[in-house]
């Protein structure tokens, strides 16, 4: 199966490239430079082989076009791209979209639970195929957790690095704003710049032992725990409880999430 998945964020569009089921390609860019959004899923698509079938003037490329957004805005781009560019139409995943969510959701609405995190919980619990936490660290943190059974039970939200920054030097006469979170070389800082980095640093690194090991009190185990997000490279020597990191969750989880969905039509 040849697929381009297609992550849309706050910050960044992350899109993967599948060949036959083997990742060939992950770009990242953003909604608002559009033209360098359409020269990646361009180069992309001319990657795909055309299907065997049918005469040459009606060639046609092998592959679907699905995403996962929590940036609507962003959204309408890429299915614009998708259908001007690539003369493809774009499959969304959520509820009422396109394609349907993988796995049951235990919470309030479910409807407001944000696609990405559906997908990341998926892809992993797709591999561990038991009880897994999974940490988000991206324009936000979100810390979730699925059942034995696969069921998303819902988890945690709070603020990524840059908006605490942000929100520090905003409402601060003389905090300064730091640009980019580092690991610390030691606990208590010197100056003010390394004490708000350490800050940063420590209350993710803290919030996600905190909640990990309340989510195992509940669940009444140790569940493996998977961290992603274009901020978890910065956490990683802070945490050794962790089990796995890995890149792209998101884009895996959709991914996995069409074949589901293919699978179950067939």
């Amino acid at each position: 199966m040849n697929i381009v998945a297609i992550d849309i964020g706050n910050t960044n569009i992350t899109a993967g490239l599948f060949l036959e089921d083997i990742e060939a390609g992950i770009e990242k860019t953003t909604g608002d430079n559009v033209e360098q959004l359409t020269d990646v899923l361009k180069n992309f698509w001319n990657r795909v082989p055309f299907v065997k079938s049918g005469k040459d003037k009606d060639k046609k490329r092998d592959a679907r076009v699905v995403i996962a957004s929590v940036n609507p805005k962003w959204t309408n781009v890429v299915k614009q791209i998708a259908k001007e560019h690539l003369d493809e139409t774009a499959l969304e995943i959520g509820l009422g979209k396109d394609v349907p969510l993988p796995m049951g959701l235990d919470v309030d609405k479910p409807e407001t639970v944000g696609v990405d995190r559906v997908m990341a919980a998926f892809a992993a619990y797709c591999v561990v195929e038991d009880a897994v936490i999974v940490a988000d660290l991206g324009t936000a943190v979100t810390i979730d957790v699925v059942n034995e059974k696969g069921i998303f039970l819902g988890g945690v939200i709070m603020p990524g690095f840059e908006i605490q920054a942000e929100g520090l030097n905003s409402h601060t006469a003389l905090l300064p704003k730091i640009e980019k979170v580092k690991a610390p070389v030691k606990p208590f800082a010197k100056n003010t710049e390394e004490a708000i980095n350490n800050g940063l640093y420590y209350s993710a690194v803290g919030a996600l032992e905190v909640v990990t090991r309340l989510y195992s009190e509940q669940l009444g185990k140790w569940p493996q725990t998977v961290v992603t997000g274009g901020n978890m490279e910065i956490i990683k020597s802070g945490c050794d409880f962790i089990d796995s990191f890995v890149d792209d969750l998101v884009v895996k989880g959709i991914v996995l999430t069409f074949k589901k969905y293919i699978g179950e039509k067939a």
